[in-house]
């Protein structure tokens, strides 16, 4: 059976009826003329979730991503070390000693996996450190993104392929030139990085690298067009901080800071998070919140699947694709 088939047949209540119900908004939204913005929070390229992020990018169905640093980075670090990753299935029992062993071998966890640093970290460093001293030495600055995505391109990676480069949505995005935003950029592992060069003296201008306020402004450029062409940009948010918070914000700013009539709210919203509703929680408020802030309507499709987006993302991305 197809699992589009098996979750028609099966998901009938609960959760996973709220999911097989924001699949089929998704694909409603896209049908209608509609684009869609996915963000991806937590530690997404670690959970591989290129094995079907990427599919959905090559068939249209994303048409821009909000990501932190750490799923940029990560999906290019399984990309080129994926061999050398390590599973801890048993990391609930790991004592600090033990932690300590793994930290000892360069191995950095994330909950089950362990990210080589060797390998996947320093690998990276050496190849976006060109990058960096290279615009730095002649005056550009790029979005974090777009070195990721000219270091990509340029096939100077390849050599060190360990996975199936279709399973990478990195690639996929810097194939199709996917519109991004990186909020945040500065936390991740590159930028502690990339600080670390500015004060070693390695590259003399901060701004090499556009983060912040360059990406809200270019990120409101490319809402308002997608908006006067299609009939609204729908909101598929994958777990909540910064990734999620940042862009949806763009419409509020549009409408209330610059007083833009003309562009309208986001066209549909689903979030998939297991944060708990509790007071002052913005990852766990409901949408409907949303509409006391002027991101959604009213009428705006509205759905959230209360669950591990690791289960729940790839299930509906098969749905929508009709796996």
């Amino acid at each position: 059976m197809h699992i589009s088939k098996f979750i028609d047949h099966h998901y009938r209540h609960f959760n996973a009826a709220a999911m097989r119900d924001a699949a089929i908004g998704y694909k409603a939204h896209i049908d209608g003329g509609g684009k869609m913005l996915v963000t991806l929070a937590g530690a997404m390229s670690s959970a591989e979730l290129g094995l079907s992020l990427a599919e959905m990018i090559r068939r249209g169905q994303v048409h821009a991503i909000s990501c932190t640093g750490a799923n940029l980075e990560e999906d290019v670090f399984n990309l080129v070390a994926h061999n050398h990753y390590v599973r801890v299935p048993n990391y609930r029992d790991l004592t600090p000693e033990d932690e300590q062993k793994l930290l000892d071998k360069h191995l950095n966890r994330v909950t089950d996996t362990c990210i080589p640093e060797e390998e996947a970290i320093r690998r990276i460093e050496k190849a976006v450190l060109e990058e960096w001293t290279q615009a730095d030495k002649e005056g550009k600055s790029y979005f974090p993104h777009e070195f990721m995505y000219k270091i990509l391109l340029s096939g100077k990676l390849k050599q060190h392929y360990q996975i199936d480069p279709k399973d990478s949505w990195l690639l996929a995005a810097a194939e199709k030139n996917l519109p991004m935003v990186v909020p945040g950029w500065e936390d991740s592992t590159l930028g502690n990085i990339f600080t670390g060069h500015v004060i070693a003296g390695d590259i003399k201008n901060v701004h090499t690298v556009r983060t912040g306020i360059e990406y809200m402004k270019s990120f409101a450029e490319w809402y308002m067009s997608a908006a006067k062409t299609n009939s609204t940009v729908g909101f598929f948010q994958i777990g909540g901080g910064i990734a999620g918070d940042f862009p949806i914000c763009v419409v509020p700013m549009l409408h209330q800071d610059l007083g833009y009539t003309e562009v309208p709210l986001w066209g549909y919203f689903c979030q998939i998070s297991d944060s708990t509703t509790s007071f002052g929680s913005y990852s766990g408020a409901v949408p409907n919140e949303k509409i006391t802030w002027g991101k959604l309507g009213v009428d705006t499709p509205k759905f959230i699947v209360e669950s591990d987006a690791s289960i729940v993302a790839p299930l509906m991305f098969a749905y929508i694709l009709g796996w």
